[in-house]
């Protein structure tokens, strides 16, 4: 009972904290908000720059038509997968050379412009005859497939900093040795914080994604309630990794150094902006160690594909293991002082 006591205590302390701080409220909230008005704005046009083409069975000898230029040719063996992305205008061609088959969603103009380069391309050494396929699908413009990154980003950043700048304020502030001096717990004392971000963080994100949402309709084809277990898990493996940031420094520029040492390569490399499809093999492998890669592809395959929680048990698993991992080593390496005391 005493144990319930002490940890909802400082469990309220920190939550008191955070929400009487305006200006961090309102910035945790506007920061995504403005993002996305940002992106809305600049993709809000059909046009792309250039066309992309997926390709079943590559012939062995060269083809005209895949030496054609500002085309971007990705190498598919799903067919299924390949079709989803044609269905929701993420590819506008997609061309089998063994079957001679070719498949066009007939809703979008780019899929149009690049039937005709193929068909325009058909005198060339193959000679083949294409056969038209064609399939329907509802377009997810950028700010759709954008979504998950930057909520993922803001929850990033929210974790991490949250979690690692208050527990250096407080050992450097003298506020963790006071309570080193009561009898609570160091158990108690992270338990509390970390429930405490998780509140915190779920509860902005759930405000912010409700809020865009009636802004902009995002497409959902999935669960809600998935979605909101994926984002549980995401978040408890990031604050995960900011307690290791925060277990022993009493330096808050030290730990703001290590703090976007950690954030800015799950920036880059975790698919926020862009798609990692088709990047080279040491890219890939760097993203799959990352824990917000697991998130964002985790709540963009529910969100755009209609994926379940069984459907993406290994990110799911991989995100338990890393907050197991990262909250072990947090506990293990804890000291109230700092420094090794």
């Amino acid at each position: 009972m005493l144990f319930f006591k002490r940890f909802y205590a400082i469990l309220k302390a920190r939550n008191l904290e955070f929400f009487r701080d305006k200006s961090s409220l309102a910035w945790s909230i506007a920061f995504p908000v403005l993002l996305l008005v940002g992106f809305s704005i600049v993709f809000s046009g059909d046009g792309k720059d250039i066309y992309k083409v997926g390709v079943l069975n590559t012939p062995d000898k060269e083809a005209a038509f895949l030496q054609t230029k500002y085309i971007e040719f990705v190498d598919y063996t799903d067919t299924e997968l390949a079709l989803g992305k044609i269905r929701q205008h993420k590819l506008d061609l997609l061309v089998d050379y063994r079957l001679g088959l070719y498949w066009i969603n007939d809703t979008s103009p780019t899929g149009y412009m690049a039937e005709h380069l193929l068909l325009a391309q058909n005198n060339d050494m193959t000679n083949k005859e294409w056969i038209k396929q064609t399939v329907t699908g509802k377009q997810i413009r950028y700010i759709d497939w954008v979504l998950p990154g930057i909520l993922g980003m803001n929850m990033m950043f929210s974790c991490l900093f949250g979690v690692g700048y208050v527990i250096v304020r407080y050992r450097k502030s003298m506020v963790l040795k006071r309570l080193n001096a009561t009898p609570v717990s160091a158990f108690e004392f992270l338990s509390a914080q970390i429930v405490s971000r998780l509140m915190i963080v779920m509860c902005i994100s759930s405000v912010i994604f409700i809020g865009c949402d009636i802004m902009f309709d995002f497409y959902m084809l999935g669960s809600y309630f998935d979605l909101f277990i994926i984002a549980i898990l995401g978040a408890m493996s990031l604050i995960s990794l900011g307690l290791i940031i925060a277990a022993r420094s009493q330096s808050e520029e030290l730990t703001g150094g290590l703090l976007n040492m950690a954030s800015w390569p799950m920036m880059i490399f975790s698919g926020v902006w862009f798609s990692l499809e088709g990047s080279p093999e040491i890219i890939q492998q760097l993203a799959y160690w990352l824990p917000l890669t697991h998130l964002v592809e985790s709540a963009r395959a529910i969100m755009t594909e209609g994926a379940n929680l069984y459907d993406l048990r290994e990110h799911i698993a991989i995100m338990i293991v890393m907050t197991g991992v990262f909250l072990g080593l947090g506990t293990l390496t804890f000291r109230w002082n700092g420094d090794g005391r």
